[in-house]
């Protein structure tokens, strides 16, 4: 039985390689799986101008010969016929994304070098001239000396010229390539390439191209990245601060009127000193979490999200992870629990479970609240730095400060879990950037109101739940004559055995049960220092009190960093432990995970309050 001849397109991820594939074939297309793996395996049959048809096979998105993945473990054997059951394609067609070149003509060389019949297919070419790019398809051939056909798969441009090169490649061999060539070299030469090929380009092209020079650079990048962290964070106060002010009176006035319409009873106690002072004194830093977010998505719409994580990469190798991990973490500042889902993304396993134990140590919006109030509280709002420089604010570098701690603290714990119980290697990484562009007024607006709503839901959810309950465990049993009411209640009892262990800490009463509740939530802790503070309070004058100047009453500036200290390292909330569990497929890594943060935490905050005492702070 003779077998029909056999194509197979090869290339980068986003080439346009399945519109291609799609366009040639047509309906006559098979879908099944690569034997003894889950990839998906895509042929059809394409009919060549001669009349004689051949069988096309739409291989999974590559970097290289050197798999990373199961897809590129496919796609290599396939190409250099070792996989079982799959007869090696005897043509090979490599898809370059046309708008970037450079990126894609790093594997197409590898491909080349093998010396297998081979087209290139210039796709994409109509997005390219959009750009204001201009091509030589001529050029790029002599280069790589192989038929290059300009296409456009959506458009059906360039089809007929492309089954007519697969029809004659096998008659155009190219010389097979000996000599190892690295990594490096060939990005050389496919800069080189692309630069030859390049024709004409817009301003805007080459503004983008000088935009990459700097912004990528190995000095310059990672200055201008945590430059612009350092303009987020001192936003966030100086920017919020007329609203958070408007929302404390806001809340004040409302817990007023409700103390003014109701007579002395649990009830009033319930709305206004665990309702209104507990879960108002979470709300009142939603404007901090808006524009903590506004940042975030005009970085991600604009295209430089993805060029900070090309910056860190760099930093993440050197404690033995990719950059592949950064995105999981990168997630992890919104909240831990999809940071640690991302993590499916890694192939490698111990990096994976790497990135999983110290994804909690990023900054989830969570802290913010706690930041922010004990910030407020014990940090002057003045300028720092020599005169002229008033611009950079003492409560925003604090922040910066707090935030940049736990980067270091997960690239330190992940340093010592790569040299010990994840020991490894470090896998490769490769990724595309995305074109500069404006962000959409609307997009942000859309994103900015699903981020303030999912605040407030779970404001009006876990955090009124768990403040009910901890204003239930504050209240009762009712305290006798003289007696504190906190000292008293069953709330009151349990922190008592937490207090002996944080006390060596500089933590007091009510710090300890503030921690308790925290585990469920990490703004939790704002809400209980306010109802435990307000339930305690002597008179409706003190109850009136924001908790800020409360925290001034109660607190020494020892006891506040330490507090911070505590909160930047100390573990996240119970559904993170669990979702940990859910990914590792046990308890033993989330109690090694409960383990280390806890011990992080205890020896930070105990360092900062006795260096702090010793200070004189």
């Amino acid at each position: 039985m003779t077998r029909h001849r056999s194509a197979a397109l090869v290339g980068n991820p986003n080439a346009g390689k399945s519109a291609l594939f799609n366009a040639l074939t047509g309906a006559r297309q098979k879908i099944a799986n690569y034997p003894g793996v889950t990839v998906e395996r895509k042929s059809g049959r394409l009919v060549l101008p001669g009349g004689q048809p051949i069988e096309l096979t739409d291989l999974p998105g590559s970097y290289g010969l050197h798999a990373t993945s199961p897809d590129e473990e496919v796609t290599a054997k396939v190409i250099l016929g070792k996989h079982e059951g799959e007869a090696s394609p005897d043509v090979l067609v490599v898809v370059l994304d046309a708008s970037n070149l450079e990126q894609h003509l790093v594997f197409a060389q590898e491909v080349i070098a093998l010396g297998k019949p081979t087209v290139v297919a210039l796709n994409m070419i109509d997005l390219a001239e959009r750009d204001g790019l201009v091509l030589d398809p001529k050029a790029l051939e002599q280069a790589l000396r192989v038929p290059v056909i300009p296409t456009v798969a959506v458009r059906r441009r360039g089809l007929a010229e492309l089954a007519a090169a697969i029809e004659a490649a096998p008659e155009r061999v190219p010389e097979p390539q000996h000599a190892h060539i690295t990594l490096t070299e060939r990005r050389v030469t496919a800069h080189a390439i692309a630069d030859a090929t390049i024709v004409s380009e817009t301003a805007k092209h080459r503004l983008h191209a000088k935009l990459d020079q700097v912004l990528l650079n190995p000095w310059l990048g990672p200055i201008i990245l945590f430059a612009l962290l350092f303009v987020v964070f001192q936003a966030v106060f100086a920017w919020a601060d007329p609203f958070v002010g408007a929302l404390e009176e806001a809340a004040g006035a409302l817990g007023e009127a409700v103390q003014g319409a109701l007579p002395e009873s649990l009830l009033r106690d319930f709305l206004v000193n665990g309702v209104i002072n507990g879960v108002g004194s979470v709300v009142v830093f939603l404007p901090q979490i808006v524009i903590l977010f506004f940042f975030i998505l005009v970085m991600e719409a604009s295209g430089y999200m993805a060029r900070a994580a090309f910056i860190m990469d760099r930093l993440m190798a050197r404690v033995g992870l990719s950059g592949r991990s950064f995105i999981p973490l990168l997630s992890s500042f919104a909240c831990a629990i999809p940071g640690i889902m991302a993590t499916r993304s890694i192939t490698d396993p111990k990096d994976r479970l790497t990135t999983i134990l110290i994804a909690p140590l990023m900054t989830c919006s969570a802290r913010l609240p706690v930041y922010a109030v004990i910030i407020a509280a014990f940090i002057p709002n003045r300028p720092v730095g020599p005169e002229g420089l008033g611009f950079i604010g003492l409560q925003g570098l604090v922040l910066f400060v707090l935030y940049v701690a736990g980067i270091i603290g997960a690239m330190a714990v992940a340093l010592v879990l790569r040299s010990s119980v994840t020991k490894g290697a470090a896998s490769g990484f490769i990724m595309e950037m995305p074109k500069y562009q404006l962000p959409r007024i609307k997009d942000l607006a859309i994103g900015l109101f699903q981020r303030a709503w999912i605040f407030l839901r779970r404001a009006g959810t876990i955090i009124f739940t768990i403040t009910v309950v901890l204003w239930v465990l504050l209240t009762f049993p009712r305290a006798g004559e003289g007696q504190s009411q906190v000292e008293a209640s069953i709330a009151g009892q349990i922190a008592k055995g937490v207090e002996v262990v944080v006390k060596p800490i500089g933590f007091n009463h009510e710090m300890a049960l503030a921690l308790i509740p925290a585990m469920a939530a990490r703004e939790v802790a704002v809400s209980a220092l306010a109802t435990t503070y307000a339930v305690d309070a002597g008179d409706e004058d003190q109850q009136a009190m924001a908790l800020g100047d409360r925290l001034k009453t109660r607190w020494t500036l020892p006891m506040a960093l330490a507090f911070l200290a505590w909160f930047v390292f100390a573990p996240q909330c119970l559904s993170t432990i669990a979702v940990a569990r859910r990914e590792t497929n046990g308890w033993k890594w989330p109690t090694f995970m409960l383990a280390y943060l806890f011990a992080m935490a205890y020896v930070a905050a105990g360092a900062t309050y006795w260096i702090a005492v010793w200070a004189g702070l």
